[in-house]
């Protein structure tokens, strides 16, 4: 027998559904635009940590086709049109990412991202923090850099260390297994802090983890008083990662080194090297405004207001039942 029938509840349907309009209301209420932009575009992330879902377009002046790509986030369109003059702005939408489907994740998901003028990545947090205590009446967020994450729950400094201090560190703690994975220090970072911090955080209240290592800025810009750190930021909440944000790097010479140093990586790693959106590069060129932006999982969001344990019971149809 066929099963049809969607795998979300529809009470949790309903409630998504409040959720979406509060969302637009509290835009609404600060003069921030929505916008809609493509789903589709010819070019994908050299992101290393992220892989593209890709579709094929044969129709007129591409008999032979044309490789297309889901995108992982709308940021580079919205950027812009920030660039254009757009101002503050905002959109729910459809990301999709490759590899990725559990309790946490499927492979087609719905992203809240929003861009900031004149806000720097503090003032953007506020902002995040007041959304949700508006939707999930959780106390206020509490606010950690990732140099005082690792310090409080692994006595370590990320940013002074080093690889070998690192996989000291984890055979103090019976943690080799992870050093066993990666002879990178960032990537043992991120499995030291995913593995035996995430775990110990945003437990009774949300919390952000803020000023990244300069090597895992991203799309952040670096912060001016160290630059050993960048202005990026995270936030968690019962073992969930909800959002991810930045101060906006807006120098396109800066932006286009730190993709072709992505690609670098990406060929070391023995995976493909991504074509460079080089229209995203000749809009920061005519120059993006001061601002920051964060990409927020509605999903997740959701999952949290309505106590679901997986991604599934929130979602209409996950890939299972599509």
């Amino acid at each position: 027998m066929i099963q049809w029938q969607p795998s979300a509840k529809i009470d949790f349907l309903k409630k998504r559904a409040v959720i979406l309009q509060q969302i637009r209301t509290f835009f609404a209420q600060r003069n921030v635009l929505e916008v809609e932009t493509p789903v589709l575009a010819k070019h994908g992330v050299t992101d290393v940590y992220l892989e593209n879902i890709t579709a094929r377009f044969v129709g007129p002046g591409f008999a032979n086709g044309l490789e297309l790509y889901l995108q992982t986030s709308p940021e580079f369109a919205m950027k812009r049109l920030l660039a254009a003059g757009s101002g503050c702005i905002y959109q729910i939408c459809k990301a999709f990412r490759d590899d990725e489907s559990g309790r946490y994740h499927n492979p087609e998901f719905t992203m809240l991202e929003w861009y900031r003028i004149k806000f720097d990545a503090i003032k953007l947090m506020n902002e995040i923090d007041t959304l949700l205590q508006t939707i999930l009446k959780c106390p206020p967020a509490q606010v950690l850099t990732y140099q005082q994450a690792f310090l409080q729950h692994l006595d370590f400094d990320p940013i002074a260390g080093n690889y070998q201090d690192l996989k000291q560190r984890l055979e103090q703690l019976s943690r080799s297994d992870l050093h066993q994975l990666t002879d990178d220090y960032q990537i043992l970072l991120q499995l030291a802090f995913s593995e035996l911090i995430e775990p110990r955080i945003g437990q009774s209240e949300p919390c952000f983890i803020y000023q990244f290592p300069a090597a895992q800025a991203s799309l952040a810009k670096l912060n001016q008083d160290n630059p050993k750190v960048a202005e990026r930021f995270e936030l968690y909440y019962k073992n969930m990662e909800l959002a991810n944000g930045f101060h906006e790097l807006t120098s396109a010479n800066d932006q286009l080194k730190r993709f072709q140093h992505d690609n670098e990586i990406r060929i070391k790693q023995g995976k493909v090297s991504k074509s460079i959106d080089e229209k995203f590069i000749a809009a920061l060129q005519a120059g993006l405004p001061d601002c920051s932006g964060v990409a927020l999982g509605v999903d997740r969001l959701v999952m949290l207001a309505t106590g679901a344990k997986s991604i599934e019971e929130v979602i209409s149809f996950n890939l299972h039942s599509c």
